[in-house]
């Protein structure tokens, strides 16, 4: 029998053989990464903003003691109409296309995990423990976020406040490691593609190097192919039009569900979350409450109230958006007047037939009650809304997120939570 090379540890220099490993790749790859991290950051808070999460006692979002780290919230517009689906669309698909940018970070960099011995200073310490994190924190995050997009929610608790608080950890080691990497990032940039130009100082550069079967810039292509490939696949969902044919990972993406006016995508169906025919039928009311007055209306009376048509897009968290649909119904505001708020309507906590489920009740603020474009919905594309889209009545607001546009409404009550 022959005898076996001697087992080599991952924490041994040699045990790392790919010539491709080096400070100049690993500075363009974390250059593309600060730039991406940073635009799904901001991406990210603006999502949280438009939940309005500050309502109502946290009614549309119950993240617990999220305290200072919600103080950049500030009352999230209606116009334009497509904000948050530009938004959100944004977030996702830059989100989906950066895991190859990602998974080819750490790649680079996984010599670094296995380092001994693993602190040789307090700065060196700050270093390892950011790593962690780092590594722990983008792990987490993408895997929750695509997760998310596929509306497959295997995690544990609600995906906002992991996602949120998950986010948060993150970026503190992400900033962390930027303002410790920066300068060495840019000096690598600058010497260019010789990895022994910064070989004494990074870890990165192999003992042993295995001969090249690809070349830098052919890595880098093949990381940039995936991206563009992920982005192509999943954009289409939130772009619309003939894109959405291609949107071949996005649960929402390729097509529209049937034919006719109330052929577009939903997350919920009225059987999912308990709607049966009888509670939409004959029988069904209106609660209209507020400045100490309340009435109460049946569709045949919502209909004879003067009717406003709004071609707005339904957007969602999950990155998926409809096309603008020309829906009709009644203002908002009109139905605020009903019980006395005529001249500056306040905010309306929305309830819905649905008894059980996230955002059963949601709260909207003043400026999207007074918006004229926010309607209680009755039809869409001069259909009656199907029984999935919310029949008999349901929730249309510009610029908001999709489950602010609550379905099976039952109930209003205005500036009385």
């Amino acid at each position: 029998m022959g005898a076996h090379p001697p087992f080599t540890p991952p924490t041994s220099p040699s045990f790392w053989r790919s010539p491709l490993r080096g400070p100049w790749l690993t500075a363009v790859l974390g250059t593309v990464l600060l730039a991406g991290i940073t635009l799904l950051f901001v991406t990210g808070l603006l999502s949280y903003a438009a939940y309005n999460p500050d309502l109502a006692g946290g009614l549309n979002d119950r993240t617990p003691g999220k305290g200072l780290l919600g103080l950049y919230l500030f009352p999230w517009p209606t116009g334009p109409h497509w904000l948050y689906r530009l938004t959100q669309g944004l977030h996702v698909t830059v989100g989906v296309a950066l895991v190859p940018v990602v998974l080819a970070k750490l790649w680079s960099v996984i010599p670094k995990l296995f380092t001994l011995p693993p602190v040789r200073s307090a700065g060196h310490a700050l270093e390892r423990i950011s790593l962690l994190l780092l590594v722990g924190g983008v792990l987490f995050e993408c895997v929750t976020g695509v997760l998310n997009v596929q509306l497959e929610y295997l995690f544990p608790g609600s995906f906002y406040p992991l996602h949120f608080y998950g986010a948060w950890v993150f970026m503190a080691a992400f900033a962390t490691h930027v303002v410790l990497r920066l300068p060495r990032t840019v000096r690598a940039l600058r010497e260019g593609r010789d990895p022994r130009a910064a070989a004494d100082d990074t870890g990165l550069v192999a003992a042993r190097p295995d001969r090249p079967t690809v070349s830098r810039r052919g890595a880098l292509g093949l990381v940039g192919a995936g991206s563009l490939a992920l982005g192509l696949t999943t954009a289409g969902q939130s772009i619309g039009g003939r894109w959405r044919r291609i949107a071949l990972l996005a649960p929402h993406g390729a097509g529209e569900p049937g034919s006719g006016p109330n052929a577009f995508q939903i997350n919920k169906t009225a059987a999912a979350v308990g709607i049966r025919a009888r509670d939409t039928g004959d029988d069904w009311r209106l609660t209209v409450e507020g400045g100490g007055r309340r009435v109460r209306l049946g569709r045949a009376d919502l209909l004879a109230l003067p009717q406003h048509e709004a071609a707005l897009p339904i957007a969602c968290v999950e990155g998926w958006s409809t096309d603008d649909r020309l829906w009709s119904g009644v203002r908002l505001r009109d139905l605020a007047a009903l019980v006395g708020h005529e001249a500056e309507p306040p905010g309306v906590l929305v309830e819905s037939l649905q008894l059980h489920g996230a955002f059963r009740r949601a709260a909207l603020r003043d400026n999207q009650v007074r918006d004229p474009r926010s309607l209680l919905a009755l039809r869409v594309g001069g259909a009656e809304l199907s029984a999935d889209h919310g029949y008999p009545a349901r929730i249309i607001v510009p610029a908001a997120p999709g489950v602010l546009n609550t379905k099976w409404v039952s109930r209003l009550t205005f500036g009385e939570w």
